[in-house]
């Protein structure tokens, strides 16, 4: 059965402080109604769409726990992060991402998401990529979604961190890297301040 539209409007507000992170399409099949229906509600509750509430989060969640970089430098939304540990990221493939013609996303976009997490991930006022391995798995297309996790495995005999950062459209890996990252307290530890880094 239906529920009044009050009754909706009330659910949904329930359902989007639980979770901030869901879509207006997954929204809509949770209350059986059209995508527009919800947009409305949205509206009429003064509920910001989806990639300002994510950004509403990050600011208020992540924004001490980044230090490397400012958080509206990172490419895509940072919806998780553990210094020094793990991050998760998302990025939408828009049209201003993809080639005109085919319509599949510019590889630097992607790798530019997986870098700037490796950076992010990093709990250091200086963190820079040293070296990178990179692989395209698959090609990504307009209008969807890559969610990359990032993961700090260890160090370099050089004592750089090492982060690996897979990136999925799903549950389909499409691409994945290993960022060697420079940090700055390297420095104290070792001394090592005469190598040249871009």
């Amino acid at each position: 059965m239906r529920k009044s539209k009050r009754e909706r409007q009330r659910l949904l507000q329930e359902t989007i402080r639980e979770n901030p992170f869901v879509t207006d399409e997954e929204l809509a099949e949770k209350f059986s109604v059209s995508v527009q229906t919800i947009r409305l509600d949205r509206l009429e509750l003064s509920i910001p769409e989806l990639r300002e509430r994510i950004k509403h989060v990050a600011r208020q969640s992540f924004a001490d726990k980044v230090r490397a970089l400012p958080l509206e430098e990172v490419i895509g939304d940072i919806i998780d992060i553990e210094p020094d540990a793990s991050a998760i990221s998302i990025f939408d493939v828009k049209e201003e991402h993809v080639f005109r013609r085919t319509r599949i996303a510019r590889g630097h976009h992607l790798f530019a998401q997986a870098n700037s997490l490796a950076v992010a991930v990093i709990h250091d006022e200086l963190a820079l990529t040293a070296k990178a391995t990179i692989r395209f798995v698959r090609q990504v297309k307009e209008g969807e979604r890559v969610v990359a996790k990032a993961k700090v495995t260890g160090k370099t005999e050089s004592g750089r961190t090492v982060v690996d950062v897979n990136s999925y459209v799903g549950q389909e890996l499409v691409f994945s890297g290993t960022f060697e990252m420079y940090r700055s307290n390297m420095e104290k530890k070792d001394g090592d301040s005469n190598e040249h880094r871009d």
